[in-house]
Order: structure tokens, then sequence, then C-alpha cells
């Protein structure tokens, strides 16, 4: 990784978006299939832009909007369950982020967040949309449902193109350090879909 300060505004758009797109505001309810998740990592995968710096970026990114839904589920959900879940997503999502930054801080790496004119950036933007519209159980049903198909896509993305892609050591340490909790809250959220029915 380069040691002098890096702006990444641009490189990021179609990486991150083709890494970790979020399900279409119509599919937030339903699963997504093998091919919607896959299809991420292919086009990441022919992408020459994908660095060291970018994935520092991107990490960022999706855990910055993965902490954003679950302020946004503490607000709107009445449900125990619901409401653990989205603590949960803000605590291990905010250390995951913390320690990103505190690595690119360590390698002299100034990760620019993706804009307003980023893919993810609006997709993340419509599910906040199609969530706030929600209430009770249908609130509850749809972000789970959501998270279920975010941990999938983000797992598959990190393990078969950018962990792969990494080069710097501590980077890549990081990612697979990281990985279990992703595991973890894909398990986490299977199962309290199950739970309430969606």
């Amino acid at each position: 990784m380069q040691k002098s300060r890096l702006t990444l505004g641009v490189v990021v758009t179609s990486i991150a978006a083709a890494a970790f797109a979020v399900a279409p505001a119509s599919a937030q309810t339903a699963h997504a299939t093998p091919d919607m998740l896959l299809a991420g990592s292919h086009v990441l995968a022919q992408s020459a832009a994908l660095d060291d710096p970018t994935i520092v970026a991107i990490f960022d990114a999706a855990n910055t909007w993965d902490i954003d839904l679950g302020n946004l589920a503490l607000k709107k959900s009445s449900n125990p369950d619901v409401r653990n879940f989205a603590d949960m997503m803000i605590r291990d999502h905010g250390a995951a982020r913390k320690l990103g930054r505190d690595l690119a801080n360590k390698l002299h790496v100034t990760p620019t967040p993706p804009g307003k004119d980023f893919a993810l950036y609006k997709d993340h933007v419509a599910t906040l949309a199609k969530l706030n519209g929600l209430t009770g159980a249908a609130f509850d049903k749809a972000y789970i449902a959501h998270e279920v198909w975010y941990h999938q896509a983000v797992i598959d993305a990190v393990t078969k193109t950018l962990l792969p892609a990494t080069k710097n050591a501590e980077l890549k340490d990081l990612e697979v350090k990281v990985a279990p909790n992703f595991e973890a809250h894909l398990a986490a959220a299977k199962a309290l879909q199950t739970k309430l029915g969606a």
C-alpha cells in the first residue's frame, strides 16, 4: 500500500457498487439468488482499479451503511429481538470500521467515502427510504431480510474478490480477522428471519 496520502473518490464508484450492491427496493423482502450474489464478485474481479486503498474505502463504506441501518432499526422497531440485532450491528460494524480507519491512518491512506453519485450510495439511500416508509412487523421483516442479503453479499465479495486482491499483509489480516463476525451476523439474521416468519 502506498505511503502517500491518497484520495479515492471516483475509483470506488463501480467497484463498491459491484461488490456490495444492495438488493433493489422492490426485492428487499426476498432472498437474493446465488447469481445476484456472485454478480458483484464477477464484475469486481475484472476491474483493474481494485487496489488496497480502494479496498479500505469499500470496507469503510460497507460498515458505515450497516451502522446507519442499525440506528434506523433502533428508532423504528419495538421488537426486542430486532433491537438486539441492530445493537449488535452498530457495535460490531463500528468496531470493524474503527479497525479499518486505524489501519488506514497507520498506512497514511485517506479513503474518500463514496459520494452521492455512487451506485451503492444510491441503493443505500433507497433502502433507507423504503424502510422509513414501513412500520411494525413489516419494517422488522424488511430490515432483517435486507441484513440476510447484505451479509451474504459482503461475505461472497470479500472471500471471492477482495481478500484475493489485497496486497498489504496488515489489510489482509484485518479482512480475515473480521470475517467470523460477518458469518455470525448472517447466521443471526437468518435465525431471526425464521423467527419473524419472513
